[in-house]
């Protein structure tokens, strides 16, 4: 299944202008020395950051290895560093992601699930929708016997503001199929992550 993403009517000039109108907002001056290049610079980092919107995350998946052997035990890949940002206040989501399934007839190359944490991280999201997007993506286009997905992420909206709570992560799980169904498949994949009965 793939993504369709409206194109943006908005240029790179008219998003420019929308930083300097934030620069005076709060209280700075576009023209100051410091600042001249700030525009530009805030412009090409956004494309940098939300470059997952030209993405569709299950082309990744849709070259895949049939030859394994027989194997149709768990694959896990873990400890996938992501950067994101929440779109309740445009702030910085820092975390790690850990995914497993368990293949039917076929498997993916592992950094083909790293790319597809990469890009539904790169848009603004709700850690919550971004992990069911990524079991529901490896899901459709894999289709394994079962998915899993654990979120472990600090969320910059709650450290720098509001409450000011640091060293504070939120866990997310997508569980589908035998992750879903089979307690013990479950346990062997926090196992692996090394988060059953505790942090790591």
């Amino acid at each position: 299944m793939s993504e369709q993403h409206q194109p943006t009517d908005v240029t790179s000039e008219q998003a420019e202008e929308a930083v300097r109108t934030l620069l005076r907002w709060a209280g700075e001056d576009p023209r100051r020395e410091g600042l001249l290049d700030t525009p530009r610079r805030v412009v090409k980092a956004y494309r940098d950051w939300f470059s997952g919107y030209q993405i569709d995350p299950g082309e990744y998946l849709r070259r895949t290895f049939e030859e394994v052997a027989g194997y149709d035990e768990m694959v896990v890949l873990r400890d996938i560093e992501f950067e994101s940002h929440c779109e309740h206040h445009m702030a910085p989501i820092i975390g790690r992601a850990h995914v497993g399934y368990l293949p039917t007839s076929r498997v993916v190359g592992i950094s083909k699930l790293a790319r597809v944490v990469d890009a539904y991280a790169r848009r603004f999201q709700v850690q919550e929708k971004m992990t069911a997007e990524i079991a529901r993506c490896i899901q459709e286009n894999l289709h394994p016997a079962g998915v899993a997905v654990v979120v472990d992420a600090s969320h910059e909206c709650m450290t720098t503001r509001g409450v000011h709570k640091r060293g504070v992560s939120m866990i997310t799980s997508q569980m589908l199929g035998a992750f879903r169904d089979d307690a013990r498949t479950r346990a062997e994949f926090l196992d692996f992550i090394g988060i059953h009965g505790g942090r790591r």
